[in-house]
């Protein structure tokens, strides 16, 4: 294979923009470039888009589109997520509590130890189980009349579980608690009805979606009590302060609207391909582990761990040998450690430092999946020998 023309299978990290989404994006870059706070003609042109595109987030989403905040990213999503709203609670009823599962991306799980750590809030770990899922009875034991906020993640990014967010949310309901998830990696795949989930904050980020990077999306339902992170301005009905980015929101929504028609599609064709990985790959290694739950999964995300392998030096074997594949761990040359999230699933150390995350989407074949097969258990081999060493 051609180094300099890799195959792609990250798309957990990121997607290309699709075709049609940069066609929505054009003309607000040098046509209808006002900005939406102006009260003449080009502003008012500009700010016509930016509520097209709330009113289009809210159809996917099954919300008010002034439920719908626009932000820079899925990371500022959590962010103004969990600090709103821990910030709110504990001025209006003094709630200091933080309901967190260990898997989270690190936009939650950083944000939440900073809460604990600068601010005073109690946070509370939840437990979860051999394949990283929470079980609602965990978080019905662990509510408190002091809960602020609870934060579980609908779909995990290194090992692709998914978790049982409906019963989670009526739990968290019924206690007058509000559900946060990051459903940043969740959009692609998954649906996002916000009163069938039961969610009251839900995090959307749009380059993982065949969107644009730079945009992101936070539903919070109305009557939440929510305290800007960013303030300044007026926009986004005074949640997020900041000049709109009129292209990129333009773009988030129109991505959002193709991914929610086109799920089926894409679901029938990436699902296959994982399902060949996942058996071809512990078929053909020995001391291979998928992680994650087996079935209730992202469709197009296969996670695996070695034994006695180091998961950057396999990153890189794979690199030259033309594959763009990523990693759960979070280890950096010199002083490897896993990640916290293999860790939760209670992995050894010497398994969970040999982490491999296969992320598929609309550009990979199934000969791809044959040519990955063919190469890693020489790979893999190679790996274990270097790291004995």
């Amino acid at each position: 294979m051609n180094r300099a023309d890799p195959v792609y299978m990250d798309y957990a990290a990121t997607t290309p923009v699709d075709e049609r989404v940069v066609a929505a994006m054009l003309p607000y870059f040098s046509q209808d470039f006002g900005n939406p706070s102006s009260i003449h003609r080009l502003g008012q042109r500009a700010e016509a888009a930016v509520e097209n595109a709330r009113e289009q987030a809210a159809a996917v989403l099954n919300c008010r589109p002034d439920e719908v905040i626009f932000t820079s990213c899925g990371s500022e999503s959590d962010n103004l997520a969990l600090r709103g709203a821990a910030f709110a609670a504990r001025q209006q009823r003094g709630a200091r509590h933080l309901l967190v599962s260990p898997v989270e991306h690190h936009a939650v799980s950083h944000t939440a130890l900073q809460l604990q750590q600068l601010h005073g809030f109690e946070l509370e770990w939840l437990p979860v189980d051999e394949h990283g899922r929470v079980d609602p009875g965990e978080v019905a034991r662990r509510l408190r009349p002091d809960t602020a906020l609870v934060s579980v993640i609908y779909a995990n990014n290194e090992i692709g579980t998914l978790n049982p967010l409906a019963e989670i949310g009526a739990l968290c309901r019924q206690a007058g608690v509000p559900l946060h998830s990051d459903a940043v990696q969740a959009a692609a795949y998954l649906p996002l009805d916000v009163q069938a989930l039961q969610v009251d904050l839900l995090a959307l980020g749009a380059h993982k979606f065949y969107g644009p990077k730079g945009v992101g999306a936070l539903y919070v339902r109305k009557g939440t009590p929510l305290l800007p992170a960013q303030t300044g301005g007026g926009q986004e009905f005074g949640l997020r302060a900041g000049t709109s980015n009129v292209p990129y929101i333009v773009g988030l929504a129109e991505a959002l609207r193709i991914a929610a028609q086109e799920r089926p599609a894409r679901t029938a064709h990436v699902q296959p391909l994982r399902d060949r990985l996942v058996g071809g790959l512990l078929e053909a290694i020995p001391e291979a582990r998928l992680t994650g739950h087996p079935v209730q999964r992202l469709p197009n995300h296969a996670s695996f761990v070695f034994r006695g392998v180091d998961g950057n030096a396999l990153l890189t074997m794979l690199d030259a040998a033309g594959f763009a594949v990523s990693s759960g761990s979070a280890c950096k040359t010199g002083s490897p450690e896993p990640s916290e999230v293999l860790l939760a699933l209670g992995l050894p150390k010497e398994w969970a430092l040999g982490s491999l995350r296969v992320t598929l989407g609309a550009s990979n074949t199934p000969a791809q999946i044959e040519a990955l097969l063919d190469a890693l258990p020489q790979l893999v081999q190679q790996a274990r020998q270097l790291a004995a060493r």
